[in-house]
């Protein structure tokens, strides 16, 4: 049997850097650690429609740093930025109802200092080359039951488009077609080279809730190699 590794853990430190950047000692690393959890999925449902990427979360002292890649970033800001501030208020609330130390220093820590909450807002350029975009868009589609096989060459054909990728390659698995029988079907254009440590790949995956139940789904974009000065 294969031994099946995640192509983005696998090269953090060499082409892929850390979705969170933070320290903390022993008692605190498994807060940060569920917060960091909870939190990106929470934020990954608001940002549902808006093309999310990423989500980078920077913690200090007294202060939380979210950084959020989207394809469609008017549609988080708002008109006039409202929708920052909005996204803001929810954020906090979030943090606090998973966080009781949070909630009984009224926004703070439990010592009394004010917890910030910084909100950035970044544009993708080039949308259909991020696997997570793709793989969100795929899942969209399929929820509205059009052919997944149309829709994997579909999304094969826009990735390939874009300047710089050298490769992709889609999978979906479950009741295809709403079958009896769960299987799984792929299709690659290009090269994929899994085994090379320096390629740069980009891994995305999604689920597509159908009434037949949910299908999964697997995006690798392949953009060439890295070379560290």
């Amino acid at each position: 049997m294969g031994q099946k590794v995640h192509p983005l853990s696998l090269r953090i430190g060499l082409g892929t850097d850390w979705k969170s950047h933070w320290f903390g000692k022993k008692r605190k690393y498994r807060e940060f650690l569920e917060q960091d959890v909870k939190l990106r999925s929470f934020i990954i449902k608001k940002l549902d429609k808006a093309g999310f990427n990423s989500v980078k979360i920077e913690r200090s002292a007294n202060s939380i740093n979210i950084i959020v890649q989207a394809a469609r970033p008017g549609l988080v800001i708002g008109r006039g930025g409202s929708g920052v501030e909005e996204l803001k208020g929810e954020i906090k609330k979030f943090l606090q109802r998973i966080d009781p130390a949070l909630a009984s220093a009224r926004g703070g820590f439990a010592s009394g200092e004010k917890l910030e909450i910084r909100l950035e807002i970044e544009e993708i350029k080039q949308a259909n080359s991020q696997a997570a975009v793709v793989a969100a868009d795929m899942a969209s589609q399929i929820e509205k039951r059009l052919p997944y096989r149309r829709v994997i060459k579909q999304a094969l054909s826009k990735i390939t488009q874009n300047k710089g990728v050298q490769g992709a390659k889609i999978m979906v698995k479950g009741r295809l077609n709403g079958a009896e029988i769960a299987r799984k079907e792929w299709l690659k254009k290009g090269r994929i080279p899994l085994q090379t440590l320096r390629s740069d790949i980009d891994y995305a995956q999604a689920t597509a809730y159908t009434t037949y139940g949910t299908i999964g789904i697997k995006v690798w974009i392949y953009r060439g190699e890295v070379f560290n000065q």
